[in-house]
């Protein structure tokens, strides 16, 4: 399972790429292939404000229904519209054109220290 060390991860198997003031979110490898062939893929609306741990959207495959949540607080500013037609996009590429949603945030909004780094992800799925 890949767990690219430059992001943070939350205990519900979402990661987020933290850069100034947006937040690139996604679900991680470990997610993607508990999940299974993804087959259709729940977008936020753009412009959604949402606090922390807050339903982002919902991910069908061919095992299971999953919800997203929100690693941070902001206001949704960017969606991956490609998923829409090519939601196994998700399985392929999970950290890369797997994206789901971009989140505008203050920086002054994220506790970095409420979200995991690579190792401590990498405990907690080994355990899952």
């Amino acid at each position: 399972m890949e767990t690219p060390a430059e992001l943070r991860y939350t205990t519900d198997h979402e990661w987020v790429r933290l850069d100034g003031g947006l937040a690139r979110v996604g679900i991680t490898d470990f997610a993607q292939s508990a999940l299974g062939d993804v087959v259709f893929v729940e977008l936020p609306a753009v412009g959604l404000e949402v606090t922390k741990g807050d339903r982002l959207g919902e991910i069908e495959s061919t095992k299971s229904v999953s919800e997203v949540y929100a690693p941070v607080a902001g206001r949704v500013g960017e969606v991956n519209e490609e998923l829409s037609s090519a939601p196994e996009r998700l399985n392929e590429q999970p950290y890369g054109q797997g994206w789901i949603c971009v989140l505008e945030v203050s920086e002054a909004a994220v506790d970095e220290a409420a979200l995991l780094d690579a190792a401590a992800y990498e405990k907690l799925t080994a355990t899952d």
